[in-house]
């Protein structure tokens, strides 16, 4: 428009300037004429603003107090204004907005499909989610940037997954945890560590030394490995211990600590805890989130009918890592495997020293230990190896793989010579170790059913009738005056009043008597109490009552 006013106003605007600029805008020529009208009688050239609601502050807040709910801030809104629905106020409407709703009682409220239009106007998706799932629910909207690719090895990340299927591991159904690493370059498994309880340290530094070894070519990793120059993790306490941070930093790797709940910033190894599942875990025996073809509750989880055993799916697992470094052809690699893109990327790879990974990816005991007849003595027990023989006095340092108490691995004091593995003396045979289990499993259901009793009781005498109106609701339990009294009694029996308890040895003697000699004279802060009681009439002293 502004063009068609500068040649309107030096006159030399045509009515073929006016088709071209109605063409152009997909316009009609009047339309392009009414146009040039307005703009000459009200100065603008811009579109003219339609009055419409929009969401202020406070009616987002509404909306956040009902979680989303339109519907319900409307009925709010009206109650508050005590107006009915005006809906002149819509989108075509005229006259002053209503972008004020609902802050008074006499400015009109806005019909429901209105309120219902501007909220999908003026929130985007990702603050609607928010009004519902809270901030979780607004990250799935957000759009994350993508880190620039580097060479193989400049930076590994570093996960736990709780996998999602269940496998049998000595007569009882477990849920294992993997924990990985995996090179962001390449997307080459680089170390893994499977476990059928939550992970510790000793996963770390299990699947850490599996990474940083490239001694077996035929294994599951193949040769990819190496020494990495940067690993990041998420907040784990068992990344960051100083166990684990002692081993890297005895390497000079950094450990970049990245914040809590934010998967976006590795999503490296987010992506293959999510391909596991998807691609491995759900045609597995036993996998929790299979689909159910009846419409009824699932069967009991903890079933040993068709689950793998342990070992059998440990090995799946590793199978599963060697097809995905070795014949999965992950997008980002155009068309390769991640071994191939690690075997084509010429970046020189820095292996560690075996004796250096033997003696840094294992926690050290502190303090030298002598070596006896008996063997090595740490933590109260005693282990021997074969090698000892003929080494008795020799000052050595213990260093072991935390949690694996079994077996640790003896150093020389001196010269920090790896001398050998030393095995517990006189360990506890399988079926021991199984009796013991059982015997623990045994006490942990005892104490679950007696909690499960008492709480039983507590929501039978805690229980009320429902109510219709306001009003207190009537107790439920129906319970006998004798009841009450032998329940009373029994508890009385069980935690003992503290007159029953009390013993007569443990009650303080009374003072003294005057007449006997004492070295040091006490000096009480209350007057001491007298063994007779003097009648105050005769003068007579009666005995001292016997003590309470």
């Amino acid at each position: 428009m502004f063009r068609l006013l500068a040649l309107q106003e030096r006159g030399v605007l045509t009515p073929d300037h006016v088709r071209r600029a109605a063409f152009a805008a997909g316009r009609s020529v009047r339309t392009v004429q009414r146009w040039l009208q307005e703009a000459r009688e009200e100065g603008r050239t811009a579109r003219k603003p339609r009055l419409r609601f929009t969401v202020t502050d406070e009616v987002h807040a509404r909306l956040a107090l009902w979680c989303g709910n339109a519907a319900a801030v409307h009925r709010e809104l009206l109650a508050q204004a005590r107006v009915p629905v005006d809906d002149s106020v819509d989108g075509s409407a005229s006259g002053e907005p209503a972008s004020g709703a609902g802050s008074g009682g006499g400015v009109g409220v806005p019909s429901l499909a209105t309120l219902q239009r501007a909220v999908r106007r003026d929130l985007n998706p990702g603050q609607r989610a928010a009004l519902k799932g809270g901030e979780r629910a607004r990250r799935a909207h957000d759009v994350h940037l993508a880190r620039p690719v580097k060479w193989r090895n400049a930076c590994w990340e570093g996960d736990h997954k709780h996998l999602p299927v269940e496998v049998e591991l000595d007569g009882r159904a477990v849920r294992p945890w993997v924990t990985w690493f995996i090179d962001c370059a390449r997307n080459a498994i680089t170390g893994a560590a499977v476990t059928p309880h939550q992970p510790s340290r000793d996963a770390v530094l299990a699947a850490l030394r599996i990474a940083l070894s490239r001694d077996e070519p035929g294994g599951p990793y193949g040769p990819i490995g190496g020494l990495p120059e940067l690993v990041r993790v998420d907040r784990g306490k068992e990344f960051l211990c100083a166990t684990v941070t002692r081993a890297l930093g005895a390497l000079a790797v950094p450990v970049q600590d990245l914040p809590a709940r934010r998967p976006e910033l590795k999503g490296t190894v987010e992506n293959l805890n999510h391909c596991v599942v998807d691609m491995f875990l759900v045609a597995q025996p036993g996998y929790l989130h299979a689909p159910a073809a009846t419409t009824g509750p699932r069967g009991r989880r903890g079933d040993l009918d068709g689950l793998l055993p342990f070992t059998e799916f440990t090995a799946r697992l590793l199978d599963w890592a060697r097809w995905w470094n070795t014949e999965h052809r992950p997008q980002p690699l155009g068309g390769r495997t991640p071994l191939q893109a690690w075997q084509n990327d010429p970046t020189p790879i820095e292996d560690v020293p075996p004796a250096l990974l033997r003696s840094f990816t294992l926690e050290d005991a502190g303090g030298d230990k002598v070596l006896s007849t008996k063997g090595v003595y740490w933590r109260g027990r005693y282990y021997v190896g074969p090698w000892m023989h003929g080494m008795d006095g020799t000052r050595v340092r213990v260093r072991f793989v935390p949690h694996h108490d079994h077996e640790i691995e003896v150093f020389d004091a001196a010269t920090g010579a790896h001398l050998g593995p030393a095995h517990l003396a006189d360990a506890a045979t399988a079926a021991q170790r199984a009796a013991l289990r059982r015997a623990k499993d045994a006490q942990r259901r005892t104490m679950v059913r007696a909690l499960a009793s008492a709480d039983r009781q507590r929501r039978r005498l805690g229980r009320y009738g429902a109510v219709t109106g306001p009003g207190q609701p009537e107790p439920l339990a129906a319970l006998t005056a004798a009841e009450a009294e032998e329940q009373l009694a029994s508890a009385a029996g069980a935690g003992g009043s503290l007159a029953k308890r009390a013993l007569p040895d443990l009650i303080p003697p009374r003072q003294p008597p005057a007449s006997w000699a004492r070295p040091i004279p006490l000096q009480p802060t209350t007057p001491p109490a007298t063994d007779t009681a003097q009648d105050p009439e005769d003068g007579s002293r009666d005995p001292a009552p016997p003590c309470p």
